[in-house]
C-alpha cells in the first residue's frame, strides 16, 4: 500500500478505514481488532473517526478493541473531528444543532477522545465543518495548546472551501496538513470549485469521505447514477478491475494530488476493493470518459 506523506513525521495509508458507521456493524471488541488488524495486514493503517459519530460512541468502540492490544497503537494513525454540537442523550446540554470551533469546545472535545479511545495522542484533528460564528485566531489558540501539550500531533480541517481554510492558515503557525471533502465520481465538483486546486497549489493531500457516493453507484436510481455506472462498467471491462466500485476508487487514486479515500465499511471484501484498486491503472482518456459522463457532456 502507497504511503502519502503529509508532514515530515506524517505518513497516511493511501487507502483509510472510516469508523463513521461502526457502531452500526455490531461488532465484538475483539472483532473489530481483527478487522483493524486484517486492515492492517492489507496496508491500511490510517483510521477516521469525529466525536460525533454513532451518536457519540464510535469513538469509544474504537477504544475498547484498542485497548486488548495497546501495541497496535504504535502501528495506526488516528484522525478525529469535532466541532459539530449534535442534539443527543449523550450531550443533554446541547439545545440546538451548532458549530463550535471554541479553544474550550476544542480542547474539552481532543480530551474526551483521547480518554474514549484509550490513546494518548491523536494523529491528526480536523475541523468537523466551517464554522460561521470562527474565530480563526482563537482556533488555531487551541491548535497551539493542544499540539504543545502533546495530546495532538497535527491538524486539518473537513469540508473547508479554499477561502475559509487559508483564513484557519493563516492563524495557525503550522501547516493544516489535509482536507477531508467528499469527492467520487458522482461528485466531481471539487476539481472545478477551486477545492483540489488550492490543495495542490499549497502540497496539501485531501481525504474523501463517501467515494462511493454512499451505494448511489449501485442502486442506479437516477440518471446520472446509470450513466457514470455503465462507464465504470465498460472501464472495468477495459482493466483488471473486478467490479465498479474498484474502478471509482481507482479513479480518485490515479489523481496527482494523492487523493486518499476513506472507506466507511465493515466488510473486509469490500475494503479490499479499495486496496485492490490502487494496483489499477486508469489512461488519461478512460479517467476523463468517467467524467465526462459524471458531468453529463464534454469538457468544454
Amino acid at each position: 500500500m502507497k504511503k502519502i506523506q503529509l508532514a515530515e513525521d506524517l505518513q497516511f495509508s493511501q487507502i483509510v478505514h472510516g469508523h463513521w458507521r461502526l457502531a452500526e456493524w455490531n461488532l465484538s471488541p475483539e472483532e473489530l481488532l481483527s478487522l483493524m488488524e486484517r486492515c492492517i495486514e492489507a496496508g491500511i493503517t490510517t483510521f477516521d473517526h469525529a466525536d460525533i459519530y454513532g451518536n457519540y460512541m464510535c469513538e469509544e468502540l474504537f477504544g475498547q478493541a484498542l485497548a486488548l492490544k495497546p501495541s497496535l497503537r504504535k502501528d495506526i494513525q488516528i484522525v478525529t473531528k469535532c466541532g459539530i454540537k449534535l442534539i443527543s442523550e449523550n450531550r443533554p446540554n446541547h439545545t440546538i444543532k451548532s458549530y463550535d470551533t471554541s479553544k474550550e469546545h476544542i480542547i474539552a472535545s481532543a480530551e474526551n477522545s483521547l480518554q474514549k479511545m484509550n490513546t494518548d495522542y491523536v494523529d491528526v484533528l480536523l475541523i468537523h465543518r466551517p464554522d460561521p460564528f470562527m474565530d480563526p485566531a482563537e482556533t488555531a489558540d487551541a491548535f497551539h495548546r493542544l499540539r504543545k501539550e502533546g495530546k495532538v500531533r497535527h491538524f486539518g480541517v473537513s469540508n473547508f472551501t479554499p477561502a475559509q481554510m487559508e483564513m484557519l492558515q493563516r492563524e495557525f503557525d503550522g501547516q493544516l496538513v489535509t482536507n477531508q471533502i467528499e469527492l467520487s465520481v458522482l461528485h466531481e465538483n471539487p476539481f472545478f470549485d477551486g477545492t483540489i486546486n488550492h490543495l495542490q497549489k499549497e502540497k496539501v493531500r485531501p481525504m474523501a469521505w463517501s467515494p462511493l457516493a454512499g451505494g448511489r453507484l449501485f442502486k442506479g436510481e437516477d440518471e446520472k447514477g446509470l450513466r457514470v455506472k455503465k462507464a465504470l462498467e465498460k472501464v472495468a471491462g477495459e482493466t483488471e478491475a473486478s467490479s465498479i466500485d474498484e474502478v471509482a476508487y481507482a479513479w480518485l487514486l490515479n489523481h496527482p494530488a494523492q487523493i486518499m479515500p476513506i472507506v466507511g465499511s465493515g466488510k473486509m471484501e469490500r475494503i479490499q476493493s479499495a486496496v485492490n484498486a490502487a494496483n489499477i491503472p486508469l489512461t488519461r482518456e478512460q479517467w476523463f470518459y468517467i467524467l465526462q459522463e459524471s458531468m453529463g457532456k464534454e469538457v468544454d
